[in-house]
């Protein structure tokens, strides 16, 4: 039998083995290209000393990556049962090392089984994707559970993420992960590159947690503001802010911008001063 680099066999050979076809309706697109696994995990940065979180490791390419780059301890969640002999195998490689836990990552709290500092490093199933980044950037309190999150999303999501003001891709993605978090794209990964390969390209996303958020602002007024603003992007803001109720020219003029200005040219500064405006009110 073949051996990879981390003395474990080949990843074609544990998904014929397991007989782990991908299956669409969990949204799985398999990585077998170990280079391609252990880039990801450093693009995490230096793992010694932390503890990571994986979401949808199917079976555990970017798992072994991670262990191979010295986590200190990985905790995956997995919903399909088939992927669990398979990891199993990874867990008895790495004693003590990774622990994993059958569930839907959006019903289980694997906060009592991590130790600080931990970071979050996934390839995540392309259907769940954004609902999870969105629930990471809005926990109750802030600085979040995690230091960094390290994600695989695709191309497109990515691109809304990083987005500056002015562009299509702007809007409440970039509003949401540039207000709390240093937020930049990696790289590419193109289809051909998974199993099967998805119609899209995807793209590594890097997110840093600030301290504290850039600007002031209450986290609830500033998701409502953000919500109204681009609920109807291509109306001046005098009129889509209107869904706020009260007088939607009275509160941009609080905030000293224009009323006659379209939510995409308005920069993460001036939404805080918004939403602040808002809380005045």
């Amino acid at each position: 039998m073949n051996r990879s680099p981390d003395g474990l066999p080949p990843l074609r050979e544990v998904i014929a083995e397991h007989g782990l076809a991908p299956r669409k309706s969990l949204g799985q697109n398999f990585l077998f290209d170990l280079n391609l696994t252990a880039r990801i995990a450093r693009s995490a940065g230096k793992l010694e000393e932390c503890d990571v979180l994986e979401i949808g490791p199917g079976p555990g390419g970017l798992t072994r990556a991670l262990l191979m780059e010295g986590a200190r301890r990985v905790l995956a969640i997995e919903r399909d049962p088939r992927c669990l002999p398979a990891l199993a195998e990874v867990a008895a490689h790495y004693p003590g090392r990774l622990e994993v836990i059958e569930g839907d990552a959006l019903k289980v709290n694997p906060l009592e089984k991590l130790s600080a500092p931990i970071r979050i490093v996934a390839n995540l199933p392309y259907n769940v994707g954004t609902e999870l980044l969105i629930r990471w950037l809005t926990p109750a309190v802030w600085p979040p559970f995690w230091s960094s999150m390290t994600l695989m999303f695709q191309k497109e999501v990515a691109e809304r993420i990083v987005a500056r003001p002015g562009s299509k891709a702007y809007g409440r993605l970039s509003l949401l992960a540039q207000w709390r978090c240093d937020a930049r794209m990696v790289f590419e990964v193109p289809p051909k590159a998974f199993t099967p390969p998805p119609k899209v390209t995807s793209a590594i996303v890097h997110l840093t947690s600030r301290p504290a958020p850039l600007y002031p602002a209450r986290a609830d007024l500033l998701e409502r503001v953000v919500a109204a603003a681009f609920g109807q992007r291509r109306k001046m803001l005098r009129a889509s802010l209107r869904a706020l109720g009260g007088d939607a020219e009275a509160l941009l003029e609080a905030a000293g911008i224009t009323p006659t200005r379209r939510a995409e040219t308005l920069d993460l500064g001036e939404f805080c001063a918004l939403a602040r405006a808002l809380e005045a009110r």
